[in-house]
């Protein structure tokens, strides 16, 4: 989950049956934690295992975002993994230009649910999956995704290079902008004073807010329906079809999220990464390293610049499932997987014959990447093809071939001249040494 995010979960809630023993803590505004340190304002968001806050630190007079893990204990396991790996960060990048979400204090805090394991984050904007939406789902301007594509890339060179971390899960909900896109959502730039006394008839906590929530909502599609008659009728217009105006939003970004971060050593999971920006070699179960992460980037870098996810496998009903459908999609668009690699992993033979074919997905459309960007999304011929030098070889079917973020940093097309993003990042973090992590092998599976 987008854990310091402003914009919160893009879900319902997270429902009442988990406010219970081995499960989240229920906050209250103005609720105290660490002995009154930080002081609860409102909520950000939810995921499974925790909910997030923004807070109120009363020691450094300024805005933070306060995670709470559920009680149980494997929960308690996962917190104590994510603050070991953000203690990492922390500790190699006292200047805070990584662009890495920066862990500031971590802490116990005890309820009617069990001892809850707390991690105090700086406070971060909107994630680019709400910035994505905000702008219909037309894609940014080029300088824009090079301003963005260079902050991720500042934070994986500086992951994967100094520290020996793989991120696992990289995806535009866990990549988030500086400050949110609406500045009276910032509590920063709000000018909002902060609570420091619970409101009057405060009483009910989490569940309080659940209800208020659902009822907005119900109240919010009754609106959405009366609009949608009243627009049929030709009483109201559509909402625009066409992107906003995004100049004043500032492109700076961190990479947040570390649950699922494993050192490269040290590998937590066999099955990694969110469906839409999972590598062949996860799918296929053949090992994989830092360059799992590569792969993702070239997924969200594309999302960024067209407003559409670039690999949308389905699956049931057809005859094949979602992996095979993934991997199909995977070589309409890069060409034919190479046989040594196809039939390397664990699971191959679930999906490729011993040609490296697939079994059950014989006929592919061929829609190589700069003619796809001409054709469904109209780029110019010198932007199509820019871009596609830029992506293609980190979507290399073999993972050892893809260049490392280091490399990636020093690409002609990320260093166009209307391309640099704000001059806060420090482009000290790129330095010119290569120490080869991008051959590191994990071997998982069989």
């Amino acid at each position: 989950m987008s854990c310091s995010s402003s914009s919160g979960s893009e879900e319902d809630d997270e429902g009442f049956d988990s406010y219970r023993k081995g499960g989240y803590h229920a906050v209250r505004v103005a609720d105290q934690f660490a002995g009154g340190r930080y002081i609860a304002q409102r909520k950000l968001g939810w995921g499974q295992f925790s909910t997030v806050w923004l807070a109120y630190d009363i020691q450094t007079s300024s805005y933070v975002a306060l995670k709470i893990q559920k009680s149980a204990a494997e929960f308690v396991q996962a917190a104590l993994h994510e603050i070991n790996v953000l203690s990492s960060i922390a500790n190699g990048d006292s200047s805070n230009s990584r662009c890495l979400v920066q862990l500031i204090d971590h802490f116990k805090h005890t309820g009617p649910n069990g001892q809850h394991l707390c991690m105090v984050l700086e406070f971060l904007g909107d994630n680019l999956l709400r910035l994505i939406k905000y702008n219909h789902y037309k894609g940014l301007p080029l300088s824009k995704v090079r301003a963005v594509c260079k902050c991720i890339l500042i934070g994986l060179d500086y992951l994967h290079r100094e520290l020996g971390i793989i991120h696992t899960d990289l995806k535009p909900e866990n990549i988030l902008l500086f400050s949110a896109i609406d500045p009276s959502k910032d509590p920063f730039r709000s000018g909002v004073s902060p609570i420091l006394e619970k409101p009057e008839g405060n009483t009910n906590g989490g569940f309080t807010s659940l209800i208020e929530k659902r009822l907005k909502i119900r109240a919010r599609r009754a609106v959405a329906k009366i609009s949608l008659k009243r627009g049929s009728m030709g009483g109201i217009e559509e909402a625009p079809k066409f992107g906003r105006n995004i100049d004043g939003i500032d492109m700076r970004c961190k990479i947040v999220d570390f649950g699922n971060a494993c050192w490269a050593d040290k590998p937590l999971a066999e099955e990694i990464q969110t469906r839409q920006y999972r590598a062949p070699e996860v799918i296929l179960k053949a090992g994989y390293s830092f360059s799992v992460d590569m792969w993702s980037f070239a997924c969200i870098a594309f999302e960024l610049a067209t407003g559409d996810v670039l690999f949308t496998p389905k699956g049931g009903g057809q005859g094949f499932c979602e992996d095979e459908d993934h991997l199909a999609r995977m070589m309409e668009l890069l060409g034919k997987m190479p046989r040594k690699i196809a039939i390397a992993g664990a699971q191959s033979k679930d999906f490729f014959d011993r040609h490296g074919d697939l079994k059950r997905i014989r006929r592919l459309k061929f829609w190589p990447l700069d003619k796809l960007l001409m054709d469904r999304y109209k780029f110019t011929e010198k932007d199509a093809s820019e871009f596609s030098e830029f992506l293609l070889p980190l979507l290399d079917f073999a993972p050892e071939k893809r260049p490392t973020a280091q490399k990636c940093l020093q690409h002609p097309w990320l260093n166009c001249k209307e391309s640099t993003p704000n001059e806060t990042i420090n482009e000290s973090s790129v330095e010119k040494v290569n120490i080869g992590m991008s051959n590191l092998k994990i071997k998982v599976g069989k």
